[in-house]
């Protein structure tokens, strides 16, 4: 056995142990001045073996390891991040070495993430950023918090997981985000966004009540910006003026199109040499100083003094800077976020500084900075791809085009959008009708009652917001919209199950948290044309609340698609196929499933009525009546909580004296956990809802349990 070493500029060896042309079974790295003793071992994964660091501040909650010649050692050469299996290994390094440590992490996320569902843009656009970060910083024991998870992706490599980066978004792979469960190096789960600042200014206090002195650093960015959260957190931060460093990722983004091409914060040689001037330590001091005589003169002329300095201050930064001042954050910037010499100098500098109040960096980033050559991929679709078949139509696609119909018809039709994204498809309503299309972004709370103001100046809002980020905005809802019966029209988006994007994005709870409210009509189509003619509905329901919700992912099918939609009538649902031994009642596009399960449980012999509830609120008395009086077994179906459709449909057969007599009831919902992360089908199962699961549940019903396992095999 031979041995081969291979020598970097900056001190280290790699020494191979094998045949040249066999994969080695062990890689060790000897360093000049690396601190901390680390070996690779590589073993066949599928064999059930484990990927372990031997290192005292490596991540011990990675467990697997797929095969590292197919990740990246056939990729282009990163010869110093191939030695990086931990931040503490870029210490030592040069500013040069940090450099080219960045275009290597570079050019690592363009060349395996071209097939994970999401864009990585903005991870690119924070490479310098996230190596200046763990270069200054000392993470985990300094606690570094995102924002937003896709910005995350080069922390993610810096910190022992990117031997696992092709299970990104995958079946029990890395999350999308930042995870406590998953890495020492995640302090706090990154989301929705807009959360960093709150939790890291809990950890900032929870350190000074303790006696401790680590650094807390946390990064938000544009969207982040459009949430009051952050503004609130801000505010808090700086009335208990807590030691943390606040970093706002500028990159460059807006809410307006016309504002993103019109003029934009630069980074010049004066506003960097001024960067590092504020942030000095002696400017810093001096500054406090100055505040020290004024406050031993009296009180107004200290006001007086910190209101010249902010504004002064405020004059040298860009437009809006005073802002972070008046909330008590000491601003610093704008900060060219590719120059690592600058963010290195900065960040350094505040480090370095001790009860010196709350900072906010203003970091200036550009999403299509990246290595040429190796863009392919990172403007990709956001939807995951394996929810879409081979029709290219969505439910959004049919969600919009019914709802511009309605438009065209309806002057007083008017869209409110909130969220992190917009899908390709709502930007239709936008061209066709520009003024009567809001997007709020990350605030939710806004959009609902900007929503419900809308509807009392006479107009029709739909109210188009994803099920996991209406959630933030249900205070508005119950008492800005339902208790005053005021007719907003919510359009609930990425409903149900979500696949790559997991439980972050998961639209789980709408049906409970709607269905409970006392004003609101609440309903959900089984199809595209269903889907249709809610939209149709919805625009005519002019005295209450009203909503619906749709999956993402592809239509049901392409022939014979509505092309207007007629109302339906409040509260009355419909049977799609009729049978003596069971009745299927499904709920919005789990009424597929049950189909399937009909079609399964035809060659047992099990004849089975399928119905669509179309409404969770109102209920359709009459057609649950009906079901109950034809069959002996009924099984409700949703994609959705515990305590949704289902227990609607239990507490009326309940009270009906329904469950008295012959008829056996079960409901399938989502499990009583969160759903990871999967492709669509995979998630479909792990929670139950196959068309297969609903045969065997019915199978169990009849007393035959063992043609019910079969159905499982």
């Amino acid at each position: 056995m031979g041995t081969a070493s291979t020598g970097y500029p900056f001190g280290i060896a790699v020494h191979s142990h094998g045949n040249s042309a066999v994969s080695p079974h062990k890689l060790e790295f000897s360093r000049s001045y690396f601190p901390l003793p680390a070996e690779f071992s590589r073993i066949n994964p599928h064999s059930g073996s484990v990927f372990h660091i031997s290192s005292k501040s490596s991540v011990s909650k990675i467990h697997s390891l797929p095969d590292i010649d197919n990740i990246f050692w056939d990729k282009v050469p990163t010869p110093i991040l191939d030695v990086i299996e931990n931040p503490i290994h870029l210490k030592n390094l040069s500013l040069k070495e940090l450099k080219q440590l960045a275009e290597e992490i570079r050019l690592e996320l363009s060349s395996i993430l071209t097939n994970v569902p999401k864009s990585y843009k903005a991870s690119l656009a924070v490479v310098e950023l996230t190596v200046a970060l763990h270069h200054v910083f000392h993470a985990p024991v300094d606690k570094i918090l995102w924002d937003a998870g896709e910005e995350t992706y080069a922390h993610k490599i810096l910190t022992g997981r990117r031997p696992l980066m092709s299970t990104l978004l995958k079946k029990n792979g890395l999350s999308g985000s930042t995870s406590r469960l998953e890495s020492e190096f995640d302090p706090f789960g990154a989301a929705h966004g807009c959360n960093s600042v709150s939790a890291g200014l809990g950890m900032a206090v929870a350190r000074d009540i303790k006696g401790k002195r680590e650094k807390t650093v946390t990064i938000i960015n544009n969207g982040s910006t459009m949430a009051g959260q952050v503004y609130e957190a801000m505010s808090n931060v700086g009335y208990l003026d807590s030691n943390m460093i606040v970093i706002l990722n500028d990159s460059r983004h807006s809410l307006h199109p016309k504002l993103d091409e019109g003029s934009k914060t630069s980074v010049s040689a004066l506003s960097s040499t001024l960067s590092r001037l504020q942030s000095s330590k002696s400017f810093r001091k001096f500054r406090e100083a100055a505040k020290g005589v004024t406050k031993r003169i009296g009180k107004g002329m200290h006001e007086l003094a910190a209101k010249v300095d902010q504004y002064a201050r405020g004059m040298m930064g860009p437009s809006g800077s005073t802002l972070f001042e008046e909330l008590g954050l000491y601003y610093i910037g704008p900060v060219d976020g590719h120059n690592m010499e600058d963010l290195i100098c900065v960040l350094q500098e505040v480090a370095s500084l001790d009860s010196m109040g709350p900072v906010l960096v203003h970091v200036i980033t550009e999403e299509n900075y990246a290595v040429e050559g190796y863009q392919r991929g990172a403007g990709r679709q956001l939807d995951d791809p394996l929810l879409y078949g081979i029709s290219s139509r969505t439910y959004s696609d049919c969600f919009v085009e019914a709802l511009i119909v309605e438009a065209e018809k309806d002057k007083n039709i008017v869209t409110v959008h909130a969220g992190m994204q917009m899908e390709p498809s709502i930007q239709l309503f936008r061209e066709r009708f520009p003024d009567k299309f809001f997007d709020v972004g990350m605030a939710e709370q806004h959009a609902v009652t900007f929503a419900a103001g809308l509807s009392c100046g006479g107009l029709k809002p739909f109210c188009v917001i994803p099920s996991a980020f209406l959630q933030r905005a249900y205070d508005q809802v119950v008492h800005d919209v339902d208790q005053q019966r005021i007719p907003v029209r919510f359009v609930i988006t990425s409903a149900g199950l979500v696949g790559s994007d997991g439980p972050i994005q998961c639209g789980a709870f709408d049906i409970t948290y709607m269905s409970c409210l006392p004003n609101m009509i609440v309903m959900a189509p089984s199809d595209e044309n269903e889907l249709v003619h809610m939209v149709a509905t919805a625009a005519c329901v002019d005295d209450q609340p009203v909503c619906f919700r749709y999956p993402r992912g592809s239509i049901v099918t392409t022939n014979n698609l509505a092309l207007e939609g007629v109302p339906i009538e409040i509260g009355k649902g419909r049977v799609l196929a009729e049978g003596k031994d069971v009745a299927l009642l499904g709920y919005g596009a789990m009424v597929q499933n049950c189909l399937n399960a009909r079609s399964l449980l035809s060659k047992f012999g099990v004849e089975v009525t399928v119905a669509d509830a179309r409404f969770c609120k109102p209920l359709d008395i009459a057609l649950l009546r009906q079901l109950c009086d034809n069959h002996a077994f009924l099984i409700t179906v949703e994609e959705g909580s515990i305590g949704g459709f289902g227990s609607h449909v239990a507490q009326f057969i309940a009270l009906d004296g329904q469950l008295d007599g012959r008829v056996k009831w079960r409901p399938i919902v989502l499990p009583d956990n969160y759903v990871e992360q999967a492709s669509p089908q995979e998630q479909l199962s792990l929670a139950g809802l196959t068309g297969n699961h609903i045969a065997a549940t019915a199978l169990s019903l009849l007393g035959r349990p063992r043609e019910a396992l079969l159905m499982m095999c």
